[in-house]
C-alpha cells in the first residue's frame, strides 16, 4: 500500500529568486550590466505610460523576449530545486517573469512580476477569463491583437508603477517557512526585497549569490557565494544537516 505524506509535517522551505536564477539558462537579465535596460529605456517598455504611448512597441519587446525564453533551458540550480520536493515542502516565490522553474519540475510556483508567457486584457489585466497562455510554438503576438473583452492584448507582466496581486500570497508563504533562501536576487526591487520581513525570529536565512548583497535585514543570514547552479546544492546539503 502506498503511504500519504503529510505535508503538515514535511519542512517548509521558502525560495525567493530573482534575475540570477536565470542566468546561467541564458536568459537575458534587466538590471546588470549590458542588460535590457541598457538598451530598452524601463519607461519605454514596462510601465503603462510606455505602453499608451506605443502598445506595438511593447507588444514587439515582449515577443523578442518570449522568443529568447523559448530557446533557454532550466539550469542545474531549477533543477536541483525543484527536486528539493521529494524530501520537503517546497514553495518557489520569483521575481522572474520566464517559466523556467515549471520547467524543471518546480509544482508550487508564485510569481511576484507576471509570466511572460501569458497575455492578457489591457482593461481588465488580472480578469483570468481573459488570460491567455502562449505556447513554445507560437510565441509572437501581433500588435493590435484584441482580448476576448475587447481591449488591446498585452503582456501579463507587473509593471513599474502596478501593484503586485501576488504580494500578500507571497508574504503569507514566507511567514510559514521553516527555512528561507534568496537566490540570485539583488534585493533592489520593492515590495519584493521586503518579503525577508515576515520571516520568523528562529528560521534560518540563506543567500546565494556570487556577488555581495545587501540584505535589508539586521538578522543573520547564511550567505551561500556561489552561482545558482552550484549554490542550490550547497543549500540541500546544509538543509538536510539543519533538519536530519
Amino acid at each position: 500500500m502506498a503511504t500519504h505524506i503529510n505535508e503538515n509535517v514535511r519542512k517548509h522551505l521558502v525560495v525567493l529568486t530573482g534575475a540570477g536564477m536565470s542566468a546561467e539558462s541564458g536568459f537575458e537579465t534587466f538590471r546588470d550590466a549590458g542588460g535590457l535596460w541598457e538598451r530598452y529605456p524601463v519607461e519605454q517598455v514596462a510601465t503603462p505610460e510606455g505602453w499608451q504611448a506605443d502598445p506595438t512597441l511593447v507588444t514587439t519587446f515582449y515577443n523578442g523576449l518570449r522568443r529568447q525564453l523559448v530557446n533557454a533551458s532550466p539550469n542545474a540550480g531549477h533543477r536541483a530545486l525543484a527536486a528539493m520536493e521529494a524530501h520537503y515542502r517546497v514553495t518557489v516565490v520569483t521575481q522572474n517573469v520566464d517559466d523556467l522553474h515549471e520547467r524543471a519540475g518546480s509544482t508550487h510556483v508564485i510569481h511576484l512580476h507576471g509570466e511572460l508567457m501569458k497575455v492578457c486584457s489591457s482593461r481588465d489585466p488580472d480578469n483570468p477569463r481573459f488570460i491567455r497562455t502562449l505556447t513554445a510554438d507560437d510565441v509572437e503576438v501581433q500588435p493590435g491583437t484584441r482580448s476576448a473583452d475587447g481591449s488591446l492584448e498585452r503582456p501579463w507582466i507587473v509593471w513599474f508603477g502596478e501593484a503586485v496581486p501576488n504580494l500578500g500570497i507571497a508574504a503569507d508563504a514566507v511567514a510559514q517557512a521553516d527555512a528561507f533562501a534568496i537566490i540570485g536576487s539583488s534585493l533592489n526591487v520593492y515590495p519584493a526585497a521586503g518579503l525577508v520581513r515576515y520571516v520568523r525570529p528562529e528560521v534560518p536565512v540563506f543567500v546565494i549569490d556570487p556577488k555581495a548583497v545587501r540584505v535589508p535585514t539586521t538578522r543573520h543570514f547564511e550567505m551561500i557565494s556561489d552561482v545558482a547552479s552550484r549554490g542550490v546544492d550547497t543549500l540541500a546539503e546544509r538543509l538536510a544537516a539543519l533538519w536530519a
